[in-house]
């Protein structure tokens, strides 16, 4: 899955008001992130099989530290025992913490059975990915639940919270549609993880960018704060 965990990331929002969206879309995707690092260093394997799955040529061979369900609850408790001490930090770290864990869960809907349990434990999957149309139609619709509720939890600072973040939902919406017809496998292992990790660096560039013109509409305590507008005094 990949719309999906940003779409999730932007739900975020509305259970924790105070994470930042960056936050939120790094909790989010940590698996994938930690993943292509992995590669790199020869702790995980990875495969390009054109034909594996419908969707996509990858045949994810080994990824215990950054996919088993074990491990991603050991970095989801990293990532709320960061935030303990915070102002309302608890509830932040626990929605971070959960969306950590939802990569498991999500990818183990579109995988074929390689989501291991625990490192090297048995492995799960529903294989949503032999089915193209059908894993669009759940990705599509998360995704649009998902900007929805984020749009319900924040409100946007100035032009560029309003546009800029609708620009930002096009380039995902197309980038996703383009990924999911394209049939020409990476070049290599090495292209994959660095395109990867360029492609979340950029993502997390944008959230910031985003995060800087939009303001969350609810306090912690689910009160509705005063809206901030930017003006520019010329």
């Amino acid at each position: 899955m990949f719309i999906g965990h940003f779409a999730v990331g932007m739900a975020g929002k509305k259970f924790a008001p105070g994470a930042s969206l960056p936050s939120l879309w790094l909790a989010a995707m940590f698996a994938d992130i930690l993943w292509p690092i992995l590669i790199a260093i020869g702790a995980e394997q990875v495969r390009i099989v054109p034909g594996n799955t419908a969707y996509t040529p990858l045949d994810f061979v080994s990824y215990p530290w950054s996919h088993s369900l074990l491990m991603l609850i050991v970095w989801g408790a990293l990532f709320a025992a960061f935030f303990r001490n915070e102002p309302g930090g608890k509830r932040i770290g626990l929605v971070l913490g959960s969306l950590v864990v939802s990569h498991w869960v999500l990818d183990w809907i579109t995988h074929r059975p390689d989501m291991p349990l625990w490192p090297y434990g048995p492995k799960f999957g529903l294989g949503l990915w032999e089915n193209i149309p059908a894993t669009m139609a759940v990705e599509l619709t998360m995704f649009a639940v998902g900007v929805w509720m984020y749009l319900k939890s924040t409100w946007e600072r100035d032009e560029i919270g309003k546009w800029g973040f609708w620009a930002v939902i096009l380039f995902l919406f197309v980038a996703y549609v383009f990924d999911s017809f394209n049939r020409n496998p990476p070049g290599s292992v090495g292209f994959l993880w660095v395109s990867t990790l360029v492609v979340m660096a950029f993502m997390l560039g944008l959230a910031v960018w985003i995060e800087n013109h939009r303001d969350p509409r609810y306090d912690a305590e689910g009160n509705l704060r005063r809206r901030r507008v930017r003006v520019d005094l010329k």
